[in-house]
C-alpha cells in the first residue's frame, strides 16, 4: 500500500464526517439532547484527527501521481491550497467539539455558546469540505474539471443526446 492508497483510504471520512456531525449536532441542538451532541462532538474530533492523517499522506501521494499526463501540478496545487485551509478549519473546529464535549460533561452553562459557535465553524467546514472534495476528485476524474464542462458547453453527454431526439 503506498501513500496514495493510503491518502485515499483516509481522506474521505473529514468531509462525510464533517458533514454527518454537523447535521447531528444541529439535531441535538434542536432536540436539547447532549448525548446527540456528545456524539456529534466526537464525530467532528475524529474528523479532524482523520484531516490531520490526510494531510501527512497527501503529500506523498502528490509525488506518485504529479507528472502523470492527465493531472498537473497547477490542479494538486489548487487542491492541496483548499486542503490545508479545510485542515486548519477542521483543527480549530475538532479543539472547539473537545471543549463543548468538556463542557457538556461538566454540566457548564456555557456549552450552549460553545456548541452554537460549533456549528458556525462547522458549516465553514462543509463549505471548504465541498471545495476540496470536488478539487481532489478533478485529479483523476477529468470528466468532472471546469474544462470537461466547457468542451462540452456545459452539458453531460446524455444531456446533449436527448436534444437530439
Amino acid at each position: 500500500m503506498n501513500d496514495a492508497h493510503l491518502h485515499l483510504v483516509v481522506n474521505h471520512f473529514p468531509i462525510i464526517g464533517t458533514i454527518f456531525g454537523l447535521g447531528i449536532l444541529i439535531t441535538g441542538l434542536f432536540l436539547k439532547n447532549n448525548s446527540v451532541k456528545n456524539t456529534a462532538y466526537i464525530l467532528l474530533i475524529v474528523a479532524a484527527v482523520f484531516a490531520a492523517l490526510s494531510m501527512g499522506t497527501g503529500e506523498g501521494a502528490e509525488e506518485l501521481v504529479e507528472d502523470m499526463p492527465t493531472v498537473g501540478k497547477q490542479i494538486i496545487h489548487e487542491h492541496e491550497e483548499l486542503a490545508e485551509k479545510f485542515a486548519l478549519v477542521l483543527y480549530a473546529t475538532g479543539v472547539l467539539a473537545l471543549i463543548g464535549l468538556f463542557l457538556s460533561f461538566k454540566k457548564n452553562s456555557l456549552e450552549k455558546y460553545v456548541a452554537m459557535a460549533t456549528v458556525v465553524l462547522t458549516l465553514i467546514a462543509v463549505i471548504l469540505a465541498k471545495e476540496v472534495g470536488t478539487s481532489g476528485g478533478e485529479i483523476r476524474h477529468t470528466e468532472i474539471r471546469n474544462e470537461a464542462k466547457l468542451a462540452t458547453g456545459g452539458e453531460t453527454q446524455e444531456q446533449g443526446e436527448e436534444d437530439n431526439d
